[in-house]
C-alpha cells in the first residue's frame, strides 16, 4: 500500500493551513475559555475522532502546562468524573455535540448551557478551537500522521 501524504509535505503544499487553523483556534488571553478548557477539549474531540496522533500531542500539551495525568485518565468519562468544573464539563458537551453533529443535533438544552457558561463571544470562541481540532484530526486521521513515540 502506497504511503500517504507526509505531515511535512502536507504543510508545504498548503502553507496556509497551519497557519489558518492555529488562527482559527487562538483565544483572546482574557477569554472564558481557559487553557485548560482548551487542552482538555482538544483531547475529548481528538479521542472521539481517534486520532492517535493528535490525542499524544495534546495529552502531552496539557501535561507540559500542569494538567494532572488523573484528569486526563478519566477524561472519556468526563460526565460522571467529580475532578472537572461545571464550565469544563459544559465546554466538553458542547465540543462533543459539535464532533458528532452528523449524529445527533444540537439540542436547545446544551447551546442554552453552553451559552449561559461563556456568553456569546467566548461561545463563538469554543465553536472555533472545536472546528480547528476537529480539521487537525481529519487531516491527521485522513493522512495517517506517524507517532514519533
Amino acid at each position: 500500500m502506497p504511503a500517504r501524504i507526509s505531515r511535512q509535505n502536507v504543510y508545504r503544499l498548503n502553507p496556509r493551513l497551519p497557519e489558518h487553523l492555529t488562527a482559527l483556534e487562538t483565544v483572546a488571553p482574557d477569554s472564558a475559555v481557559t487553557p485548560a478548557i482548551i487542552h482538555l477539549v482538544k483531547l475529548r474531540v481528538s479521542q472521539i475522532n481517534q486520532c492517535c496522533f493528535c490525542q499524544h500531542m495534546h495529552a502531552q500539551e496539557a501535561r507540559d502546562d500542569g494538567e494532572y495525568q488523573a484528569r486526563l485518565d478519566v477524561l472519556p468519562a468526563w460526565r460522571e468524573a467529580p475532578c472537572f468544573s461545571e464550565r469544563e464539563r459544559t465546554a466538553l458537551g458542547w465540543a462533543e455535540a459539535l464532533t458528532l453533529i452528523s449524529q445527533h443535533h444540537v439540542d436547545d438544552a446544551i447551546y442554552q448551557s453552553a451559552l449561559a457558561a461563556f456568553g456569546e463571544q467566548d461561545l463563538i470562541a469554543l465553536t472555533s478551537v472545536v472546528l480547528a481540532i476537529n480539521s487537525w484530526n481529519r487531516i491527521a486521521v485522513s493522512m495517517q500522521f506517524v507517532l514519533n513515540i
